[in-house]
């Protein structure tokens, strides 16, 4: 009988049927995780399994110190080293891996997706970085984890907070989303990919590449503490 709770299989499955369900992935693109850290377990989508087919049970359970296998033959997700890192480095019980056409057309371009009104900041109290690009190093040994580092080195070297930005776009790959559990880092990957949307719309309007000017700080603050943190006051308790 299997040891991996019920509950976080369900829930990386169900998270993994939105993120194909939301058009924010085709064909086997994407992946979706969960963690359960008193178990020291995370579970994640299998590789190269079209999304149709995902049950419960075809969830991967790796573990969270070693990324070793833990039940079953299935391998998991090639990302599974990325998710790792992130676990590891920030407080999250999910994360999401897109190829998004905004949000990863972005990430190729090596832009940021900047925060210019206050949907963003709803979500994101400032831009959602951009990574360096990997170098070749990187690239050829250990990439997948490499690609977690770099991640974790953006949000450490800028003095970012992972709680505050659950999003990065990763220089000429796609997004990583996070949040409290699986569910809440696909509605993130499917926030980045709306706000991206709304950007190229801004820029049609404009009719200029000049970056528009974006709201006070003091705004950007207001529309996220209103809806994050212990004073939050948004929605019903």
């Amino acid at each position: 009988m299997s040891t991996i709770p019920a509950k976080l299989r369900e829930a990386v499955c169900r998270a993994n049927r939105e993120l194909i369900e939301s058009g924010l992935a085709i064909g086997t693109f994407g992946n979706v995780s969960g963690v359960d850290r008193e178990a020291g377990i995370m579970v994640v989508k299998p590789s190269g399994v079209p999304y149709a087919e995902l049950t419960p049970e075809t969830m991967v359970p790796v573990s969270l110190e070693t990324g070793e296998v833990i039940e079953g033959n299935l391998r998991p997700s090639s990302d599974t080293p990325t998710h790792l890192e992130l676990y590891r480095a920030f407080n999250c019980g999910g994360v999401a891996h897109a190829h998004s056409e905004l949000a990863t057309a972005l990430a190729q371009a090596r832009l940021p997706l900047r925060c210019l009104g206050t949907t963003h900041a709803d979500y994101f109290r400032g831009d959602v970085p951009v990574t360096r690009d990997l170098t070749r190093a990187e690239v050829e040994q250990d990439y997948e984890k490499n690609t977690g580092l770099v991640i974790v080195e953006t949000f450490r070297e800028r003095g970012l907070s992972p709680d505050e930005i659950p999003a990065v776009l990763v220089a000429s790959h796609g997004p990583f989303t996070w949040g409290a559990d699986p569910r809440a880092a696909v509605e993130h990957a499917r926030v980045l990919e709306f706000l991206g949307r709304i950007e190229r719309t801004v820029l049609l309007f404009t009719g200029d590449a000049a970056p528009p000017q974006g709201p006070s700080q003091y705004l950007v603050d207001k529309h996220f503490l209103r809806k994050h943190g212990k004073d939050a006051y948004y929605g019903q308790k």
